[in-house]
């Protein structure tokens, strides 16, 4: 019994870890596209920001709500936001089946904010 409570209480540390990578990188990709960091921790308005930040229309957001067209669209938002910030379809992959490695890859690498959908704003 005192094994898999030290394991649960391994598995919920690293839960914890990867939680705070995660959150941190969504902060710093918020901030390098000039939007507020706490915006990233607020439930549903993130995705408004998110959303403002690929250029895509705020509407989109009860397109998450119905299954499988929520998968669909979270692509699409993804590769809006790989584009946004200089990189390709390949980088995009990374996110969808990688998101906990490609996320902080965006926000603490040398990425930065080209504009929504990777158009230029000047």
């Amino acid at each position: 019994m005192e094994g898999l409570v030290a394991l649960l209480g391994a598995f919920a540390i690293i839960w914890l870890a990867i939680a705070v990578l995660l959150i941190a990188a969504m902060w710093k990709i918020f901030t390098k596209a000039g939007k507020p960091g706490w915006a990233s921790i607020i439930p549903i308005y993130n995705l408004v920001v998110l959303l403002e930040i690929t250029g895509k229309p705020t509407w989109w957001i009860i397109l998450f709500i119905i299954p499988i067209v929520n998968i669909v669209f979270l692509i699409m938002m993804y590769h809006s936001l790989s584009l946004s910030f200089g990189k390709d379809t390949g980088f995009t992959v990374g996110l969808v089946l990688l998101g906990v490695v490609f996320l902080p890859i965006l926000a603490f690498g040398d990425a930065t904010y080209i504009g929504p959908g990777g158009q230029s704003t000047t």
